[in-house]
């Protein structure tokens, strides 16, 4: 049926009125509200967990870790999803669905007593364990938050970015790049407001109230991003690259009998028209014989060959691989909020005059230092660096992520220098036996290392991020997000396997453990330097992984737009929010 030129200029206004500014409050709202109501859960979570479900200090942290790494697995679905199946839309509103219930369970489990064990003082005497319904009932809540935010993450930054994306428009990168600064802002702001208002309220109101606000906040949420369905520019799936490299490694298995053209041997390669790759590099060969023509029949064929730029994408990612799994420990560092939270509970907390800061809010100061960094780099220190270096970004990626590792190890010091003085002065004060009791030490002892976390994260998270996006294609700029995902979820299961073995083995033969539920008598100093001695070996892992991989500053050549199959190559906007929740 043939569309005439009047429906085809009706369909293109309908078109033409959805998107923009007006879908602005729905989409932010959204994710700045989702930001709001789950941080504020982190924050504080281990003493819901030691004090309502009686865990003690190595389990609570070790469920967190694990709770943590979902949290960041999940995201790789969820852009998955999106790409290949369900578009953009969907999934961020099934995300925030399924969010939503998640928290209402946690709230269920604060005012229902029955949800929870019988209330008892870990502290003072041996407390009744959780029955199992009770457990999965609180695991339930957190599975589900980790789902949802897997189906958000990843993919609202890129949706909002497609509600403003008109390449016919003059000023549409201007457009962008000011809907991404809105987008940073308002999550960076939410944040903020988070760390401090939430966990104030469950402070001073309690857990039922401190977990249904975020209950209401995710309620509001939900609402307002489904109130602006009629709105939103919604681009359908279309394909994601991960079938592309599995065919990439079975061509290469099933033509492995094969013998490798001369070097240079033009004409032996299938590739696209007009392509830039028309002979793979002889870095790993072997994934070469998956564009080898083996006849001009199968060059017609590509179900049963691969383009030399599918092979070559494959290899850049294989490539960065080393480098990526330097980025596993200094998440392990990164994500260390609990024994913090513990110690700044037993330490003098006021800060100006009476005014107490809430243990669970000693981790604004590192993300208060990540925002200033990530604010004055490149418009200040960058150029002042620019003139020793001569590189126009300062530093180049891997010295900005070395740079990070660096801080990391300074900063697990620094921990462990404070945690044992705050020990030994709670030893001179006979409180080893009252893990409540407030040591005569000003909390403030505890900034220097969150603002440290904070500027080791600025610098390796950025630095891996730009590195990534640089040895990639812009049609695999989605699976730099993924790596940063990824690298957070394994840094998180490698958290829990540390705490989990450190006091399995230090509270044998009846000895205290390093990471008991009572800091006056554990030795959470030297579980400090263990993280240190982690990472300094993990960062001169990464000076071999970096002179492996050689200068990634050169420009890369792609075939960006250009498809001989007629297949749209897509483009990505996501990039991550860097505080690593």
């Amino acid at each position: 049926m043939e569309i005439s030129s009047d429906q085809k200029e009706t369909i293109k206004d309908v078109s033409s009125q959805k998107g923009g500014l007006k879908t602005m409050p729905f989409i932010i709202a959204n994710e700045a509200l989702d930001r709001l109501s789950s941080v504020g859960l982190h924050a504080n979570m281990i003493l819901y967990l030691m004090f309502e479900y009686h865990f003690d200090s190595a389990t609570g942290t070790s469920v967190l870790f694990l709770w943590s790494a979902l949290s960041n697995f999940m995201p790789i679905f969820g852009a998955f999803l999106s790409d290949s199946f369900l578009g953009r839309f969907r999934v961020i509103a099934i995300g925030t669905v399924v969010s939503l219930l998640g928290m209402f369970l946690l709230w269920l489990t604060a005012i229902i007593p029955e949800a929870r064990p019988a209330e008892c003082n870990p502290y003072q005497k041996k407390c009744s364990s959780p029955k199992p319904t009770q457990l999965a009932l609180l695991f339930s809540s957190f599975a589900l938050m980790s789902l949802g935010s897997g189906g958000i993450r990843p993919c609202s930054l890129a949706f909002g970015a497609d509600q403003f994306d008109k390449p016919d428009n003059l000023k549409n990168e201007t457009i962008l790049q000011s809907f991404f600064n809105w987008y940073y802002a308002s999550v960076g702001i939410s944040i903020m407001i988070s760390i401090i208002f939430i966990v104030y309220l469950q402070d001073k109101a309690g857990w039922a109230v401190g977990f249904g606000v975020p209950a209401g906040l995710m309620l509001l949420s939900t609402v307002l991003f489904l109130l602006g369905s009629s709105l939103y520019v919604k681009v359908k799936a279309n394909k994601s690259l991960f079938p592309g490299f599995y065919r990439v490694i079975v061509m290469a298995f099933r033509n492995k009998h094969l013998s490798l053209p001369q070097k240079n041997s033009e004409g032996r390669y299938y590739h696209n028209k007009a392509s830039k790759f028309v002979v793979p590099t002889e870095k790993i060969r072997f994934l070469n014989k998956a564009c080898v023509i083996q006849n001009p029949e199968n060059a017609l064929e590509p179900c049963n060959i691969c383009t030399v730029q599918q092979v070559e994408e494959l290899k850049a990612l294989i490539k960065v691989f080393p480098i990526w799994s330097t980025s596993i420990v200094i998440a392990t560092i990164i994500g260390q909020q609990t024994f913090p939270l513990l110690q700044a509970k037993t330490m003098d907390r006021r800060f100006i005059s009476n005014v107490k800061i809430p243990a669970g809010s000693f981790w604004i100061f590192g993300i208060i230092t990540l925002t200033l960094w990530v604010a004055i780099y490149d418009r200040i220190i960058a150029r002042q660096v620019a003139k020793f270096t001569k590189n126009p970004r300062g530093f180049t990626f891997k010295q900005r992520m070395g740079i990070g590792l660096f801080i990391s190890c300074v900063a697990t010091v620094v921990s462990a220098m404070v945690e044992d003085l705050r020990r030994d002065r709670a030893a001179r004060e006979g409180l080893s036996e009252k893990p409540e009791a407030v040591v005569k030490m000003s909390a403030m002892w505890l900034v220097p290392q969150h603002c440290l976390m904070g500027l080791a994260e600025a610098f390796n998270a950025i630095g891996q991020i730009e590195f990534y996006y640089s040895q990639f294609p812009k049609s695999m700029s989605s699976i730099g997000v993924a790596l940063f995902s990824l690298g957070l979820a394994f840094g998180s299961l490698l958290g829990s396997l540390i705490v989990g073995i450190v006091d399995d083995v230090t509270k044998r033969g009846g000895k205290e453990s390093w990471v008991s539920s009572n800091l006056n008598k554990g030795h959470y100093d030297y579980y400090y330097w263990i993280l240190t001695i982690l990472g300094v070996v993990n960062f001169f892992y990464f000076i071999v992984c970096s002179w492996a991989y050689g200068s990634c500053e050169g420009e890369k050549i792609w075939d960006e737009v250009e498809d001989m199959e007629g297949e749209e190559v897509l483009t990505s906007n996501e990039s991550p929010i860097l505080l690593t929740m």
